[in-house]
């Protein structure tokens, strides 16, 4: 995160040199960030996550949003058109079941949005790979092999701690080393 979005974060560790069982000497390992909050609003966690996927999109990474939670992903979709004063994000939902809202112009035809820089899902696993995988569910992503890197947010919830804490352990299981970054707020 950047000094000039009110978010500042430390390294403690680093996960740059493990790669999942079974990949490739010529695959690049995947790399797992969890970012740890103090706070436990989440409206702050899905803040974040915009943030994240917004340096992604401005890095020209494919990025996927994913949560098994579809009501707090859908707060996430709002949240993305809004969380910060001149931001733009071009996002859509990866779903075969999204039917159109003809009211919403913001919405575009389903068969264009897998063309959108970052895709959301609750629901519809990706059958293609990503540059960054925001992981809001409480478990890791089924599709670890079509990631390239998967951010956790975690907060101060305390639920979402402990299955932080089993997703940093199963990450671990798989020789995967997670960085974690703590992060405050200035």
């Amino acid at each position: 995160m950047g000094d000039n979005d009110g978010i500042s974060a430390s390294a403690a560790s680093s996960g740059e040199d493990s790669s999942p069982p079974g990949a490739c000497a010529a695959d690049p390992p995947l790399r797992v960030d969890f970012y740890v909050m103090e706070g436990t609003a989440a409206a702050a966690r899905l803040k974040v996550a915009c943030r994240l996927a917004e340096k992604a999109y401005l890095a020209s990474q494919r990025t996927l949003v994913w949560h098994t939670d579809r009501a707090e992903l859908e707060a996430l979709d709002e949240l993305l058109w809004t969380f910060a004063d001149g931001s733009f994000v071009p996002h859509e939902w990866l779903t075969s079941n999204a039917v159109p809202d003809p009211s919403d112009s913001r919405q575009r035809l389903p068969e264009i949005s897998a063309e959108a820089p970052v895709l959301l899902s609750a629901d519809s696993p990706p059958a293609a790979a990503f540059d960054f995988v925001i992981n809001l569910a409480a478990e890791p992503p089924p599709f670890l092999h079509l990631a390239r890197r998967i951010a956790e947010i975690i907060d101060g919830d305390e639920g979402r701690r402990r299955a932080g804490r089993a997703r940093f352990k199963a990450y671990r299981e798989l020789g995967i080393e997670p960085a974690t970054h703590t992060l405050r707020t200035e």
